[in-house]
């Protein structure tokens, strides 16, 4: 009888245990790769090698991607790409089906996070599709190395970049070298967009540009049109309270400020009261080169100074 019991005992603790086993959940799985980065979505991309088949949703991601020597890599490119390097690279549309990136069997897509905020369902169907999506974009000049070096890791071209950025960093120098020979430092105004004369934040890439160029930001008290914008809106009123303290006025021109000229400036309603204006002191600078975050930003720093400064030169 005794033993029956103790059998029985044993029969039940079997039935329960075995029980326990079919209600445990398996440890998650761990995504092995030998590349990980964090990405300005705060997102963890793996990758099992470098990118190999990559496709850039934005411009400038293409332009640095070229500059790290990845032509080859570069299987897809944005709407907006001007560089002849890519011109007969297949385009593809962020607005558009995603059926056609999903196509391409791309190992790595690139976008910035205006596309992730306009687009999620288009991000989302990858992501679905275990395609790797990257959001990467340096909202300020000091986190441009950091940009680079994440796109260098992905791509397996640590060495390109960092010589890249030393000789980015070089150029910067001797600009500094030269902007230090003066002694009066000239209030620059820095035209973002004709509408309502808004002028650029100064923590913004061009506000940042600028200062590195030697100029002193005339719109030093502009504030962001929203949180993280690199614009502000300023306003003629302001602007012509400071014309007689305004040495250099510079206007971008590009896809956010088309069309702009020093000779249409002039003739805006009151400008020729501004010390600029009087002194043929105003000045068209790239798009691409002050707000665009590729390696040409010290080429903008560049121009600006010799601009804003052409006795240090």
């Amino acid at each position: 009888m005794k033993n029956k019991v103790v059998c029985c005992i044993s029969c039940l603790l079997l039935l329960i245990a075995a029980a326990g086993c079919g209600t445990a959940k398996p440890p998650a799985p761990t995504e092995q790769g030998a590349i990980k980065i964090t990405d300005d979505l705060n997102k963890t991309i793996v990758l099992k090698q470098p990118a190999k088949r990559i496709i850039s949703l934005y411009s400038a991601h293409t332009e640095n991607l070229l500059a790290l020597g990845l032509e080859a890599e570069i299987i897809g490119v944005s709407t907006t790409e001007t560089d002849p390097a890519v011109k007969n690279k297949p385009v593809f549309d962020y607005r558009a089906d995603p059926e056609k990136v999903l196509a391409a069997q791309p190992d790595l897509v690139i976008i910035r996070p205006f596309i992730k905020q306009s687009h999620p369902d288009f991000v989302k169907i990858l992501e679905q599709a275990n395609i790797k999506v990257v959001c990467l974009y340096p909202e300020k000049f000091e986190e441009f190395d950091s940009y680079i070096q994440k796109l260098a890791v992905l791509t397996g071209r640590e060495q390109q970049a960092n010589d890249n950025l030393a000789a980015f960093h070089t150029k910067l120098s001797q600009v500094a070298e030269h902007t230090a020979k003066v002694t009066t430092k000239k209030q620059v105004y820095f035209e973002a967009t004709a509408t309502e004369y808004r002028t650029i934040t100064p923590d913004s890439m061009p506000g940042t540009v600028l200062k590195l160029a030697g100029g002193l930001n005339a719109a030093s008290d502009a504030q962001a049109l929203k949180a993280a914008s690199s614009i502000a809106a300023y306003g003629s009123e302001r602007l012509l309270m400071k014309a007689d303290t305004i040495d250099v006025f510079l206007a971008q021109r590009g896809s956010m400020n088309p069309g702009v000229t020093p000779e249409n400036i002039k003739q805006r309603p009151g400008f020729d009261k501004i010390k600029a204006v009087r002194e043929n002191k105003v000045y068209i600078v790239d798009e691409k080169l002050v707000s665009s975050p590729t390696f040409r930003l010290a080429e903008g720093v560049e121009q600006l100074a010799k601009l804003i400064y052409p006795e240090a030169y």
